[in-house]
């Protein structure tokens, strides 16, 4: 049998940690981690990080490996996870990925360009402008850096012209110019399986893990790192609506209500994405049975 990579992925909330557990532990497999905020070990309840005990029955590879002053982006994501993945390879013919984060999904499945990595004052210095003056200055910028991409870009959402700007001004060219979107080969072969539940359910637990992580002390966790909120990695949800409860623009209840707001709207970008790969096998995550007989087959042995 050749080497295979599968990868469990899905949108917040839908139930791919306790899953991946019970897949690793069937596969004799560690989890390589696609949560892009797990990778930050400041950030823990907010992110749903795995827990202690989870952490003890399955290894986990890209948990808590960084600082939130440090630089990562999706391309180094692709060469350290491929790295990986070849040692385990060396010693088992399956290894397995988990996560919902999209990028860095495709980065390995796929290939993804290399960009450069932007400095937390050049974020700070243009968060500052859209915070002082708008979107608009933003946008003007853009469209002298890179009409091609400003064109493209939703100039409504300033996370997406914030970041192209960053590309723009550190690589010192467009952002469009170093977006290839290259379809790489890999030396395994790789099965998708998604888990998704119907929007009402899905919504229902998104708003109740963010009840369980206020009472776990969300907003304790979130205090600790005001000094730090300017950073790339605490634009998150969850973290950022909370500094605006802090910085006094409104209240507890008002900022819990956004958070759950914000998870579902990202939820509903996730599937988005997902929907459009076609190589993906998507099953309800109660349906774990008929997700190891799928697994069976594609790995043609018998467990």
């Amino acid at each position: 049998m050749g080497k295979l990579l599968i990868v469990l992925l899905g949108p917040t909330g839908v139930g791919k940690t306790d899953l991946s557990i019970s897949l690793a532990r069937w596969l004799n497999s560690p989890i390589i981690s696609c949560d892009s905020r797990q990778f930050y070990r400041q950030l823990r309840i907010g992110v749903a990080a795995p827990t202690q005990e989870q952490l003890e029955r399955v290894q986990h590879y890209f948990v808590g490996m960084l600082d939130i002053e440090d630089a990562y982006n999706a391309a180094r994501f692709e060469e350290d996870a491929l790295r990986l993945i070849a040692e385990l390879h060396a010693k088992q013919s399956v290894s397995m990925m988990a996560g919902g984060a999209m990028m860095y999904i495709d980065a390995v499945c796929k290939g993804i360009d290399q960009l450069p990595d932007i400095s937390p004052e050049l974020h700070a210095e243009l968060c500052a402008v859209f915070e002082t003056e708008g979107l608009a200055p933003l946008c003007r910028q853009l469209k002298l850096l890179d009409p091609q991409h400003y064109f493209q870009v939703d100039l409504k959402n300033p996370k997406r012209v914030i970041h192209a700007l960053e590309i723009c001004l550190t690589a010192g060219k467009p952002y469009s110019s170093l977006r290839t979107n290259p379809q790489k080969a890999r030396p395994f072969e790789i099965v998708k399986i998604g888990l998704r539940r119907s929007r009402e359910e899905l919504y229902a637990r998104i708003n109740a893990r963010v009840d369980e992580m206020m009472n776990a002390g969300l907003l304790d966790e979130v205090e600790s790192l005001l000094p730090f909120r300017s950073y790339n990695a605490l634009n998150t949800v969850g973290y950022k609506e909370l500094f605006t409860y802090f910085e006094g623009q409104c209240s507890l209840d008002e900022a819990v209500e956004k958070i759950k707001q914000h998870t579902r709207i990202y939820s509903r970008k996730q599937m988005s994405w997902f929907n459009k790969d076609p190589s993906i096998s998507w099953f309800h995550p109660d349906e774990s049975e008929k997700i190891f007989e799928f697994l069976k087959k594609c790995m043609s042995i018998e467990r």
